[in-house]
């Protein structure tokens, strides 16, 4: 067990843990922390408490000092600072032509130390924007590339919903996201729908992956066999999963028929790494066996010399359709 601190150095960023030593935080303080931007002043978010060795992700760094009104004093004055530092910035960006997007500029708290944040697709030579910005500041001066995504926290701006992006209001961490748990989730393939502002997978599909398995568990998935009260047996075509919605195959030639999940219940568990199976039956038992197949004989009275045989069809098979050509020719 060790004790932490939890400590927030931008609105809606990641928290860090730090050793506490021998001060004892509240929520909504402040604290001088060293990182590896140098002195910052960060707002302490989780006060004082232990923890198991096993959530520490890295060795602990100690707290330098509790901050006092001084350190709020410089603090703002960096921050009226920054707004002019960054247009200078995007001034000599602009006159060099580079390929980068400013973004921010901050200040650590010692004023040793101004820090340029922009983003780029490649890396990007700045040694001709040092020079023209170490004697402007006069101040040792540092350009960081950052991703996509903590660009999009960074700028702001409106999702797919209609609401302010989710890194910008609430997200701490940026959660892993597949095209899987869009998939998981009956959410279209086309990475242009689901796709944020920082044209990576949208970080709410990754937040609500495990309510969507919770609901999975509720609901049939689709192509599974399931009985209506108006069908013995239908293919399940659609799942509206939040609103617990099935909508099923009745008719072949008409419209879906929609259900609520508790309406319908599960007929036949389909795999769905196994390919779709058509029942071929026929009357010539001389015939050929088809190789690689399951024969069931027909147990009822009418059906006797009848066999019933399960075999893989897949469509626009080219095989197939080769088979085909030579029995053809054969003949």
């Amino acid at each position: 067990m060790k004790e932490i601190v939890g400590i927030q150095f931008k609105n809606a960023s990641r928290v860090y843990y730090f050793s506490p030593l021998e001060y004892k935080f509240k929520v909504g303080e402040y604290a001088i922390v060293e990182t590896v931007r140098g002195l910052e002043l960060g707002k302490v978010i989780i006060e004082n408490r232990n923890v198991e060795d096993d959530e520490l992700s890295h060795e602990l760094k100690p707290v330098i000092r509790k901050a006092n009104n001084h350190d709020l004093i410089i603090e703002k004055k960096h921050e009226e600072m920054a707004p002019e530092s960054f247009n200078i910035f995007k001034k000599y960006v602009n006159e060099l032509n580079l390929p980068m997007k400013p973004l921010y500029c901050e200040y650590t708290i010692d004023s040793s130390k101004v820090i340029f944040y922009y983003s780029a697709e490649d890396r990007v030579d700045f040694r001709e924007l040092l020079k023209l910005l170490t004697p402007h500041f006069k101040t040792r001066v540092e350009l960081r590339q950052i991703g996509p995504r903590e660009a999009a926290r960074v700028v702001g701006g409106l999702g797919s919903c209609g609401r302010v992006i989710c890194c910008k209001t609430c997200l701490n961490n940026f959660d892993f996201v597949t095209m899987k748990m869009a998939k998981d989730q009956g959410m279209s393939l086309n990475t242009n729908k689901i796709s944020g502002v920082c044209g990576k997978l949208m970080c709410c599909i990754g937040y609500e992956h495990e309510l969507y398995l919770e609901l999975k568990k509720e609901v049939p998935n689709i192509g599974q066999l399931v009985k209506t009260p108006n069908c013995a047996c239908c293919k399940v075509v659609n799942v509206d999963y939040i609103k617990k919605i099935v909508s099923v195959q009745e008719n072949p030639d008409g419209a879906p028929v929609r259900y609520e999940a508790k309406q319908v219940s599960l007929v036949v568990p389909r795999n769905p790494n196994e390919p779709d199976c058509e029942l071929v039956v026929t009357n010539d038992l001389s015939e050929e066996p088809v190789e690689n197949v399951d024969e069931v004989v027909v147990e009822k009275e009418e059906d006797k010399g009848k066999k019933k045989i399960y075999k893989p069809f897949v469509k626009n098979n080219k095989n197939n359709k080769k088979k085909k050509n030579n029995k053809n020719d054969k003949k």
